[in-house]
This record gives C-alpha cells, sequence and structure tokens, in this order.
C-alpha cells in the first residue's frame, strides 16, 4: 500500500521528463556510459519525482480535495495518514543520491543542483510556496524540468555556447508554458482553495494566451541551435496549436482545457522520441 502510493505520488508519467534532460545532456557531452550517468538518471527519474510530487501532494491536500482530477495519474489524492511517510520517503530516498553527486561534482554543479533542489522544496513547501506566487509559480516549474539538463551539462564539463544557451532558453520557455496551460484547468478548484496562480491572477484566456506565445517564442529559439536542432522548431507547433483552441477560454469554462493537458500528456511522449532521433542524428553530425 505504502509503495504504490509513493508511485504514485510521484507521477510515473512524469519520470522521463526529468530523467531524459540529465541523462541527453550528459551523455552528448562526455559520449560514454559511465557510473555517474547511471545513478544521475536513476535520481532523476524517480526519487527527484518523488520529492517534487510528493511534497506537492502534501501541501496541496485541501485544495486537491476540491480538484476532479486528483486520484489518479493525474495527481494524487494523498490521505493525511500519508503525509508524514511521503516526506520521510522523499528524504530517505533523496539523500543518499545527493551524496554521491555532491562527491562527484564540483562547485559550479553543486550550486545547479542546489538551485534544482531548492526549486523543488521552494514550489510547495509552506512559508515558500512559490507555487502560490503568479508568474514565478511558472518559472519555479519550469526550473524543475531544465535544471537537469543544465545540471547535466555542468557536471559532465560541457562548454557553453550561443547555440546551447538557445537551446536552454527554449527548453526553458517550453517549461513556461507548459505549466501556465496546465494552471488554467485549475483555475475554479485553486480559487476555492484559496491558492493563486499565474491562470487565478491574470485569468484562463491571458494564460493560454502567453501559454502560445511562448511555445512559439521556443520553436523561434530552437532555429538558432545547432544543426539538426532547428528541425525541433517544428515540434512546438501541435503544442501551440492544441493551446490556441482555447484561445478565448472563459473563468468559468477553465477546466475544459484538462482535454488539451491530456493531449498534452501523449505529445509529451512523440516529442520525446522524436527528440531522441534529432540526438542520435546530432551524435553522427557531431562524431
Amino acid at each position: 500500500m505504502l509503495l504504490r502510493t509513493l508511485v504514485v505520488s510521484s507521477r510515473p508519467l512524469s519520470w522521463i521528463n526529468t530523467a531524459f534532460p540529465f541523462a541527453a545532456a550528459y551523455f552528448m557531452v562526455t559520449r560514454e556510459i559511465d557510473l555517474v550517468l547511471v545513478v544521475g538518471t536513476i535520481y532523476f527519474l524517480i526519487p527527484y519525482n518523488l520529492a517534487m510530487y510528493g511534497i506537492n501532494d502534501v501541501f496541496d491536500y485541501e485544495s486537491d480535495l476540491r480538484n476532479p482530477r486528483k486520484g489518479g495519474v493525474e495527481g494524487a489524492l494523498l490521505d493525511p495518514g500519508m503525509h508524514k511517510p511521503t516526506l520521510w520517503a522523499a528524504v530517505i530516498t533523496n539523500v543518499p543520491f545527493l551524496v554521491f553527486l555532491v562527491a562527484v561534482g564540483d562547485p559550479l554543479s553543486w550550486l545547479v543542483l542546489a538551485i534544482s533542489i531548492f526549486a523543488v522544496i521552494a514550489y510547495s513547501a509552506p512559508g515558500l510556496r512559490f507555487k502560490e506566487r503568479p508568474f514565478v509559480d511558472s518559472i519555479t516549474s519550469s526550473t524543475h524540468f531544465v535544471s537537469p539538463a543544465i545540471y547535466g551539462l555542468v557536471l559532465a564539463g560541457a562548454v557553453f555556447s550561443p547555440a546551447l544557451g538557445a537551446l536552454l532558453a527554449a527548453f526553458f520557455l517550453w517549461g513556461l508554458a507548459s505549466h501556465a496551460f496546465g494552471a488554467v484547468q485549475d483555475v475554479i478548484a485553486d480559487r476555492e482553495g484559496g491558492i493563486a496562480s499565474i491562470a487565478t491572477v491574470i485569468g484562463a484566456r491571458a494564460t493560454v494566451r502567453l501559454a502560445v506565445i511562448a511555445y512559439l517564442l521556443a520553436g523561434a529559439l530552437l532555429l538558432f541551435t545547432e544543426w539538426p536542432g532547428p528541425l525541433a522548431a517544428i515540434l512546438a507547433l501541435p503544442y501551440a496549436a492544441v493551446c490556441a483552441r482555447f484561445w478565448s477560454i472563459t473563468d468559468a469554462a477553465a477546466a475544459t482545457a484538462n482535454r488539451g493537458w491530456k493531449k498534452f500528456l501523449a505529445l509529451n511522449f512523440v516529442s520525446g522520441f522524436l527528440v531522441t532521433m534529432l540526438l542520435i542524428a546530432y551524435a553522427f553530425v557531431g562524431a
């Protein structure tokens, strides 16, 4: 029961979204599979997500009770009796990996890792609650997914270039857009639970339009990456198109954006496959 609850709370469908950026970034620099790659990938696959989503489930319980999406693959409805075990599980599973990663890193990698972990905690933990700070919520959420990639690059000793900067900026905008659009479907539940978010403050319609623009800007930035990176710009279009269907959505109908969010879950796997193919092509081009 405990193990099943922890797995659900860690959002298995999202594991790859944090593990892949780290693994791809590290491998594309070192071009080898070593212990650091394996340990880092496992960390960002499960413990990192348990901390990120488990902390969220514990401290969002009151609003989750009002949210019909919770209780499945889109988020656990964590019984109060599981709150302490979940927090302890997050600590116990994270600490050994973090000790190893600190031991094999350097001061710069420590800084990036610290920012990544801080963002995970600050998003939901009482006293910080970045998820309740409009715009900061989307920035922090994007950091959750971009920071593992930056950490992988720094840990591997990558040389940063304008093209790499454009890639990371595009990834960041992509994450920002995804969080913003995801917040739209929860406008009513968040308001009833007293939770502020980018969507509850500027409204569902404005948030959707911001997401569309951010996706398109992300695609434009990808045009300035190294070949075959510009091909990935095409992948931003389906996301922008899904969001654009809700261009004139009202706050009262915000929950209908969940239809678009569910399409994102499928798009993420398709995009992940295509990005993997592009990375393989890049590896051959740069060999």
